[in-house]
């Protein structure tokens, strides 16, 4: 498993890591509207998934800021979504007040199916860690990053690199 601390202090990660090759796992999880979605819902276009702790703290909200800015110039062959344990109506309050409009905010607070499936639940904190995925349109997942520092910022710049690779 991916080596990752919270605070400097090492922590547990559940699930299955993912690497660049695997085939995408499926996962079901929340939308503001506490509708259900899935991997599958997004089939045919080339996803970016960024992971964060919780959506409105320092580093999570840049996060989600940045990738919002990058998604209108990556066209609409790419849906970027950011998933969190915040519970959905948190989510959509905060991106109503931050103005997110190109990124869609999903919760995993039910039964962490992607957290799970993906190798990003902090046991000790029962939050994901950060983290940053790319899949393409067949669902090959071809980026991986596992923030080694939870309080840290995800490389923005090779995360936006591999999705315009896919979009050429």
């Amino acid at each position: 498993m991916a080596k990752v601390t919270f605070h400097n202090d090492p922590v547990t990660l559940l699930g299955k890591e993912i690497t660049v090759g695997d085939k995408a796992p499926n996962f079901t999880v929340l939308a503001n509207d506490l509708s259900e979605v899935t991997l599958v819902d997004s089939k045919g276009k080339v996803r970016l998934i960024s992971v964060v702790p919780s959506i409105d703290t320092g580093v999570c909200s840049t996060q989600t800021r940045k990738f919002n800015e990058e998604a209108a110039a990556l066209g609409d062959d790419v849906q970027i979504l950011t998933v969190s344990v915040d519970l959905p109506f948190a989510q959509g309050r905060w991106c109503a007040a931050e103005g997110i409009e190109n990124v869609q905010t999903l919760s995993d607070h039910r039964d962490l199916s992607f957290g799970e499936a993906y190798g990003a639940v902090i046991q000790e904190l029962r939050l994901l860690t950060r983290a940053v995925f790319v899949i393409d349109k067949d669902d090959n997942v071809t980026y991986v990053e596992y923030v080694p520092e939870v309080t840290d910022h995800p490389d923005y710049d090779q995360a936006i690199q591999a999705v315009k690779e896919l979009t050429k």
